[in-house]
């Protein structure tokens, strides 16, 4: 039976352009899901996995849609070859069936994992540069000021609640209660 695996990051993406590919080769189930890659913890992959008996092919657009680093499209293949089902990756033209095939879908494994390595470290770079401009990354830190304080001494008598102060304060309840105990922890 041929088989088909497709996914995407987010719920934003569209798998459209993989299904299409998918249903030109004849596949005849497909499993697809919306989900990020970065482990093997996907309903819709374990799904599959499980499905696949002895003789069946899994297509895939590209390596990438089945796993984001080696090790892993390294455990599904492997997992797949007990079962003796083949994969073929169609933006590759590679087939297991083939030592060839075999051969260069490790050796493309290999390749997105070091582009995303590569680009992770020219994140990193960008942020560490960014961060010696003083740009600052993540939420703005909250200040306890003449404001927060009134509110904490109201919160305090019990004459507002800690929904309320977040809601004015545009701050989440978490948020306030560790601004809480830097205050407490001052006064102590």
């Amino acid at each position: 039976m041929k088989i088909g695996y497709s996914r995407c990051s987010s719920e934003s993406q569209n798998l459209d352009r993989q299904l299409v590919a998918l249903k030109e080769v004849g596949v005849e189930k497909i499993f697809a899901e919306k989900i990020s890659g970065k482990n093997m913890e996907r309903p819709q992959l374990k799904e599959m996995l499980s499905f696949v008996r002895e003789g069946d092919i899994v297509y895939i657009e590209s390596i990438s849609r089945l796993a984001r680093n080696t090790l892993d499209f390294l455990t599904i293949v492997k997992e797949l070859n007990a079962k003796k089902v083949e994969i073929v990756s169609l933006k590759e033209n590679l087939d297991t069936a083939t030592p060839a095939g075999k051969f260069m879908l490790v050796v493309f494994g290999a390749l997105y994992e070091l582009e995303r390595d590569n680009i992770r470290m020219r994140q990193a770079e960008g942020i560490k540069i960014a961060q010696a401009k003083g740009i600052r990354f993540g939420r703005p830190t909250i200040d306890i000021d003449e404001h927060f304080l009134k509110l904490y001494r109201q919160w305090k008598r019990g004459q507002i609640t800690v929904t309320a102060i977040s809601k004015k304060l545009n701050i989440s309840r978490a948020t306030f209660y560790r601004k809480v105990k830097e205050i407490e922890e001052v006064k102590n």
